[in-house]
């Protein structure tokens, strides 16, 4: 048989086994590092055989096309800088989950197999939400062999840190709202809404991680704003800045009740303002919110020293040490911003593409199948943006990967036109 026909059939027996590796990786990356990468390594493997097909969504589909463009900028960027390239390739490698938003795009082509991966990332969730909640009440006790070196009783995270679990769990949160808006039956809604309002209490009192409280107000907020504006325009009226100033108006009070009405909460907030107003730059060591000052001042010198590209990438730990030397800040090898990060290696072009990967997100929403898609992923990209002004959330394993995974599970579906546009 000829090699023309082998190829195809080969794709063929392989996509099955393939599309069910990627959507168990909407279980494993809230859960298991291990399991990722077992996971990754199949779909890799696999992707081996329809190399072609990838192909052609890298080059027609303009969310693939803006996320290898920013890969393909930290490649390049490899080459330049005093960092040796072993120690580039390492930090090219934090970043190689961009590679994979092409293939899962290909892998997530069918709305069926979408729905799958969300359903699987919202079931680890869930599981997650009830093993915090026994944590928290003191009916399962902290176990570090297998549950995160952070868990505690007062800040029951289970398999990843308060920052990630947090973060996740708000995107969570707002998944369940739009299953809750668009629910066919009286069960599913209170199902949803059950998951939603655990989730939120979860957020808000019960888990540390103080980027989910902003991320939750965010979407909460962009949840109703998208959900009364369709309302209004199905009832053929318009939808104008007075309805938006009202729910921008009423953020602060949800904000405000929130943190009147919880101990746990008040207290963590108070910390923040307290330690922002007694930071003075360069000596903010003692504070989590001092060392942050700390580093998003000195960053912003070394990107404003190398403006254009940048000092190379993996060479942000050697200019933070060189920048900071004679200074009380504590060493770090990311600044806790994903924007800044990419700035301080790749220079202004390198974040002019990441925010042209965030646009094309952005723009690329309203033409995908059904509300729930278009509503969901622009949450998301309010979600991720709001990540990385506080967290490295790109550079990071679980984060970086359920941007790729999520991104494909809301864009794979963009039509045909869109996609050249």
């Amino acid at each position: 048989m000829s090699t023309s026909f082998d190829i195809p059939l080969l794709q063929r027996k392989t996509l099955a086994p393939l599309q069910w590796c990627a959507i168990l990786i909407g279980l494993s990356v809230p859960v298991s590092v291990a399991m990722d990468n077992v996971l990754l390594a199949l779909v890799l493997l696999g992707a081996l055989f329809s190399l072609g097909s990838i192909a052609r969504v890298s080059l027609s589909h303009p969310v693939a096309r803006a996320a290898l463009l920013l890969l393909a900028m930290l490649v390049v960027a490899m080459f330049y800088g005093a960092t040796p390239l072993k120690a580039a390739f390492d930090t090219l490698g934090k970043y190689i989950d961009l590679l994979f938003v092409p293939i899962f795009i290909f892998l997530f082509s069918d709305g069926a197999v979408r729905r799958k991966a969300r359903y699987a990332f919202l079931a680890a969730m869930a599981v997650t939400l009830v093993m915090s909640w026994l944590v928290g009440l003191g009916i399962l006790p902290v176990m570090h062999d297998w549950m995160s070196i952070f868990a505690s009783r007062d800040n029951p995270v289970v398999f990843h840190s308060h920052i990630t679990q947090n973060g996740m769990m708000a995107f969570a949160v707002f998944l369940a709202l739009l299953e809750w808006r668009d629910a066919d039956s009286l069960g599913g809604r209170l199902l949803w809404g059950a998951f939603a309002l655990f989730g939120t209490v979860n957020v808000l009192f019960l888990v540390q991680g103080r980027t989910g409280y902003l991320i939750l107000l965010v979407l909460l907020g962009w949840f109703v704003w998208a959900s009364l504006s369709r309302h209004m325009r199905s009832l053929g009226r318009t939808w104008g800045w007075r309805q938006g100033a009202l729910i921008v108006l009423a953020l602060p009070l949800i904000a405000f009740a929130a943190y009147h009405g919880s101990d746990r909460l008040h207290d963590r907030v108070t910390q923040v303002v307290a330690e922002y107003e007694a930071w003075t730059p360069d000596h903010g060591r003692l504070t989590s919110t001092g060392q942050r000052l700390d580093f998003y001042s000195n960053t912003l010198r070394i990107v404003q020293d190398n403006a254009l590209l940048g000092v190379g990438t993996g060479g942000f730990p050697a200019a933070f040490s060189k920048q900071i030397e004679g200074k009380e800040v504590k060493e770090t090898q990311n600044p806790h911003n994903e924007f800044l990060m990419i700035a301080a290696q790749t220079g202004l072009v390198g974040l002019a593409i990441m925010l042209y990967l965030f646009y094309t997100l952005w723009r690329c929403a309203p033409h995908l199948p059904g509300r729930y898609e278009q509503d969901a992923a622009r949450g998301f990209v309010l979600a991720y943006m709001v990540n990385g002004l506080l967290n490295s959330a790109l550079h990071d394993h679980a984060d970086g990967l359920f941007f790729a995974f999520m991104v494909a599970a809301l864009y794979a579906g963009l039509n045909r036109e869109s996609r050249h546009g």
